[in-house]
This record gives C-alpha cells, structure tokens and sequence, in this order.
C-alpha cells in the first residue's frame, strides 16, 4: 500500500525545507520522480535534498547537459546524487548513450529525475518515489507517494 503525503508551500526556503526532510526516508538506490510543469520547484525540492547530503556545488537544473552527478556525504548510504532532466530527451536510448542505467538502482545513489515520462523501461523493477509539484493559485501543492 502506497504512502502519501501533501504539503502547501509558499516559498522556495519552504520547498527546499521539504527536500531536506525527505532525506529522513531515502536510502541509496532510491530513484525520486519529479512530475510537475515548468517553475513548479523541481530542482528547487531537488536543492533541499542536496543540503542534507552535504552537498557543496551549486544544484542547477540539467536542462541542457541532461545530467548532473555530486558527490555527497553518505548520509543513508547515499555517496553519489544523480540529478537528471529527460525534459529535452527523446526516448529511453538517449539516456542509456549518457550511462544513466549505470546509476539507476545503484545501492550509494540517489537518482533525482525530472520529467521522467520518458524513462520508459529504465524504471523497470526499480524503487521508485513519485513526487508531484503543481502551481496553486497561493504557492506550490506537493504530494509525495511511497510504496
């Protein structure tokens, strides 16, 4: 049975505050989807989870290189952040060329994917943590389902 949780936030500090506190319920191997529209907080949620990881770098979007890979501080057996945006992507080929599939479900990542429609069967037999970000007339509605 799936485990959701909601959440109204009306700042990116707020939206980053969640991604942080995610990190109390991943582990390595975990692939986070992010579902939402253009400036719904994708990478801002993704910057949040960054900072419990002790990350360093600044946490842009990979729009135009596709894919981002940070070193992080092993919290939760997590010594690798895999940030991925499928957005310009065509199909699933592509993204095996860049070697995503080396990451995918590997026991020190953590795969954060943005737009992940077009994933196809990467995924497949994969942990999965769907997260949806949508604009709401006072800020951002977020719900996270867990398996």
């Amino acid at each position: 049975m799936s485990k959701v949780n909601k959440y109204i936030t009306y700042s990116a500090e707020k939206t980053k505050d969640i991604g942080a506190q995610l990190i109390q319920k991943l582990q390595g191997g975990d692939i986070i989807l992010l579902y939402g529209e253009l400036g719904t907080g994708k990478t801002t949620l993704t910057q949040g989870i960054s900072s419990s990881l002790k990350i360093k770098e600044k946490i842009t979007s990979p729009t135009f290189t596709i894919m981002h890979i940070y070193s992080a501080d092993g919290t939760n057996n997590i010594k690798t952040l895999v940030h991925v945006d499928t957005y310009r992507i065509e199909d699933e080929s592509q993204l095996k060329e860049i070697g995503l599939e080396d990451y995918l479900g590997d026991p020190d990542t953590l795969c954060v994917i943005e737009w992940p429609d077009k994933m196809g069967h990467l995924l497949d037999n994969k942990k999965t943590i769907d997260i949806y970000l949508e604009h709401i007339t006072t800020g951002r509605a977020i719900r996270i389902e867990y398996d």
